[in-house]
């Protein structure tokens, strides 16, 4: 499970949900947050673009949603875009905005992927990327939207969700060495009720995954999840540099 390549002709699906609360415009590590997470998402941008390039040519190897929530959900994009596209726009700025309705963001993310898995059943296993810095006030519960969502599969598996959630009360103590960490398991205390739910919604790191990761130099264990929890600009990193991980053929010059 979880080995079908990103090529052009199966590309993977990658959709993004991203927290614009006000409380996104705080301080971490001398930036905002919100500009920690356009910064790694840019970061992530670049490394897709590597990932598919031949000569001068960017195969359209990722197709990229991305929306950002507040009160309401916003298409940052205007639809599905190749990395090819998403290149030539450049990865939209983000600005803080008020409420967090996280549940109408899941409910965007699961009509999207209704709409494409039939097409979607050769290519590798859409992930879906939500990042968050605190608990939804408004709309309910997300958990059981994301359930159902992984619940959807095509022949590469079921559908993937990541989290990462910037925050410092997520942890008993700070990740000292990003690069180090081995990650969250169900084994790992967390020190908040939301933290332990944003951690069920969250799919353990398939094998695949976790290799790609490696070779960037991370020491994420075989047990951990896709959850990332932290007060630092290195773990916002960390999660999004995951969300480009799904695995691809080599590129020959």
């Amino acid at each position: 499970m979880y080995t079908v390549p990103a090529t052009s002709k199966t590309p993977a699906l990658i959709i993004y949900l991203l927290d614009v609360s006000g409380s996104m415009g705080e301080d971490l590590g001398g930036k905002t947050k919100i500009e920690a997470v356009s910064d790694a998402l840019h970061q992530v941008a670049v490394r897709m673009v590597q990932r598919s390039t031949k000569g001068t040519t960017v195969a359209p190897r990722y197709r990229i949603a991305m929306y950002a929530y507040s009160s309401q959900v916003t298409d940052l994009l205007g639809g599905i875009k190749t990395v090819a596209e998403l290149a030539q726009m450049g990865v939209p700025r983000l600005q803080p905005m008020d409420a967090t309705d996280t549940a109408a963001a899941f409910r965007e993310a699961e009509r999207l992927l209704k709409a494409e898995l039939g097409n979607l059943q050769d290519s590798p296993a859409p992930l879906v990327c939500h990042m968050t810095d605190g608990e939804y006030n408004s709309g309910g519960d997300p958990e059981p939207i994301a359930r159902q969502i992984m619940q959807m599969a095509v022949g590469d598996g079921n559908v993937l969700i990541e989290n990462i959630f910037v925050t410092d009360k997520a942890l008993g103590a700070p990740i000292s060495d990003p690069k180090a960490w081995d990650g969250v398991t169900g084994e790992t205390t967390l020190a908040s009720p939301y933290a332990e739910t944003l951690l069920r919604m969250s799919s353990p790191i398939p094998p695949t995954y976790r290799s790609v990761m490696a070779e960037m130099g991370y020491a994420l264990s075989p047990g951990a999840h896709m959850f990332f929890p932290g007060n630092q600009p290195e773990i916002v990193e960390l999660g999004f540099a995951m969300s480009g991980a799904t695995p691809v053929t080599p590129v020959t010059p």
